[in-house]
């Protein structure tokens, strides 16, 4: 199914809608940047017990005709989404570059989010924890494919268009699983980048308060990092929980950037036992 939305400026967004009818609405935001959000699935089969709205960011996938946006302006989006579907307060679960989204929302509308879960979030702009990616990546130095993955970020991204974005964040994709098996390679090769999308999205000042904005939302917050994650790293990643009054995290042993792909029931017995205090039954 499809839900379609209006942006401020009239633009007509658009979403998928997947999972249980019935169930609680999750509003689920891709990373990537501007990563079309097919790479998320049913995120290991929460759609079982949960309506995913899935929306389709500005210059991407549907939305791609959309005038774009910084994530900080596409909070507002999110926001007129949440009203669309008559929801007072909505449950976000979002994934890499969409946490900054999901935090973007929640600094803009803090009495509007519901519950969170931010999945292998990027720290940097948020905590002073110094990075444990070097640490990551160096455990896994012998291993081919991440050489190969190191000497194509040392070369940098291909900036001549979506297709070429796309090839070179695949050149790139080792780092970001805790095993390069055939199970990684398969997803890693269905995802698919909007260049200008990704430019428009991390576009914008952070606000100079944001921490001070992130006290004071009141919902609870779950954060998941990988255990292996070469990508965002760990030790950062779970301190971004410290941010919010009602924050807890958890790290997914065996799991890179995306625990629901890598280690699917450890994701879920996580998830959903965070979503079942959280959230009220459907």
């Amino acid at each position: 199914m499809r839900h379609v939305h209006t942006g401020a400026d009239g633009a007509e967004l658009h979403s998928d809608v997947l999972g249980r009818a019935d169930g609680p609405t999750l509003l689920v935001l891709a990373g990537g940047a501007a990563a079309h959000p097919a790479y998320l699935g049913d995120l290991a089969g929460l759609g079982e017990r949960y309506r995913l709205v899935v929306p389709h960011l500005r210059g991407v996938g549907r939305s791609a005709s959309t005038p774009l946006a910084s994530r900080w302006d596409q909070a507002d989006d999110v926001d007129r989404l949440r009203a669309s579907l008559g929801l007072d307060r909505c449950v976000l679960v979002a994934h890499s570059a969409g946490t900054r989204l999901a935090v973007a929302f929640a600094a803009w509308f803090p009495d509007r989010a519901a519950a969170q879960v931010l999945v292998t979030p990027p720290a940097e702009y948020l905590v002073d924890v110094p990075s444990d990616v070097p640490d990551l990546v160096a455990a896994r130095t012998g291993e081919p494919a991440v050489a190969a993955a190191l000497a194509a970020l040392e070369a940098g991204p291909d900036l001549d268009g979506d297709e070429a974005f796309t090839a070179w964040r695949l050149r790139t994709a080792a780092l970001g699983y805790a095993r390069w098996d055939a199970t990684a390679q398969s997803h890693a090769r269905g995802m698919r980048y909007s260049l200008a999308g990704a430019r428009a999205f991390m576009s914008g000042e952070t606000p100079a308060d944001l921490r001070q904005r992130l006290a004071a939302v009141d919902a609870p917050t779950f954060v998941v990092a990988g255990a292996q994650d070469a990508s965002a790293g760990v030790a950062p990643v779970l301190a971004v929980a410290g941010l919010f009054p009602r924050g807890e995290s958890v790290a997914i042993e065996g799991s890179g950037h995306f625990p629901w792909v890598e280690q699917p029931e450890a994701f879920r017995a996580a998830v959903d036992a965070f979503l079942s205090r959280a959230v009220p039954p459907g």
